[in-house]
This record gives C-alpha cells, structure tokens and sequence, in this order.
C-alpha cells in the first residue's frame, strides 16, 4: 500500500480517536466524573487538534499521489470514503451535543448515499469516479464549519460566555457558526445536484 492511502486509512483511524475527546462517556448509568469533566472542559480543544491532523491528511494524500504519480483506483476509493465518514460521524458526535440539527445532517448524509449509489453504477461499467472540484469545495465548507464549531467553546469562554450545549447562547459568535454550517449544506445539495445532473446517464443505462 503506497503512503497517499496510508494517510487515508490514518483519516479513518483518528475519526473515533477525534470523537472520544468530543463526548462524554455514558454506558449504562457508568459516567466516569473525573473523564468526562475533563471533556466538558478541554475535550473539544484536543478534538479539535486531531481533527484538523486529520484533515491535513486529506490535502497530504493527494498532493503526494499526484506529484509522485501514485494515483490508483483503491486511492480515489478510500480518499472519498475517508473523507465521508470523517466529516459524517463528526456531525453525528455534533447532534449528539445538541448543536447540529439532525435534519441538516439527514440532508448530508442523503447526499453521500446518493454519490455513492452512482459511484456502484459507474463501477459496474468499469468507471471509478475520483472526486470532482465541487466536491472537494464541498468538502472544505464542511471542514471549516467543523473545526469552527470545534473551537466554538474556546471562542465563547474567551468572551466571558458559559458554554452548554443544550442551551447555548445566541450571539455573534455562535451566529457565525451556525452561517458556516448552513453554507456546507447549501453546498452539499448543490454539489449533490451537479454530481446526479451530469451522471443521470447511468441511472438511463442501467438495468
């Protein structure tokens, strides 16, 4: 296995490192005190330093396949997937703490099982699709938004905010984050349109 796949495989082995410092442990009534004060408190900090590693990893891997010439079909498969559930089980873990509407993530997540199904479609031709520019800007809103709601807590106790997320407080900088999420939905579903506009031909071929 070349290095470029070796940094994606890396992507998906941090995804759970990333979100064991995002929630608290709850497992049947057992909630470790001293754990999970620890991440109430600097969790989401360390959380958000793994995941912007990770997410290094996603512009290393392909820099290094192209200049290298390493590109190969198992390396569009696992840059995208790693991207995916990356970004995917993060929002999860964000839902989770209450400050990710379940129904934008729906939306997220619809959008990659539909990629994914003209993917299977373009794969049984012989066709393996690497992904396209307006999914990587797709991508990078999702990124931003991520690690700016990562850092959301850091920015709020700088301002003199208490930070919880059942109840956060509506101001400039939770504002911001909000905006930044809705702009990776907004180029979710565009991107998802583009990508099922320009490849309706294979659902017209297919058996």
């Amino acid at each position: 296995m070349n290095l470029p796949n070796k940094l994606s495989l890396l992507r998906i082995i941090l995804i759970p490192v990333t979100m064991l410092f995002m929630l608290p442990i709850k497992i049947y009534g057992f909630e470790p005190a001293g754990w999970n004060s620890f991440i109430a408190t600097s969790g989401m900090l360390i959380a958000a330093i793994v995941f912007i590693i990770a997410s290094l990893t996603d512009m290393a891997d392909g820099k290094i396949a192209r200049k290298y010439n390493l590109i190969t079909n198992l390396g569009k498969f696992l840059d995208s997937l790693a991207d995916k559930m990356l970004v995917i089980a993060i929002l999860i873990a964000f839902v989770e703490l209450h400050r990710v509407s379940a129904w934008l993530l729906a939306i997220i997540i619809l959008r990659e099982f539909m990629v994914t199904g003209i993917r299977m479609l373009a794969a049984e031709k012989g066709v393996v699709m690497a992904a396209k520019m307006i999914g990587k800007i797709k991508t990078t809103t999702q990124m931003i938004a991520i690690i700016y709601l990562m850092f959301e807590p850091t920015f709020l106790r700088i301002g003199g905010y208490t930070y919880d997320y059942a109840n956060y407080p509506v101001n400039a900088i939770t504002i911001v984050g909000d905006v930044l999420f809705i702009i990776c939905v907004v180029m979710t579903i565009i991107s998802g349109m583009d990508y099922l506009l320009k490849n309706l031909s294979y659902f017209k071929n297919a058996d």
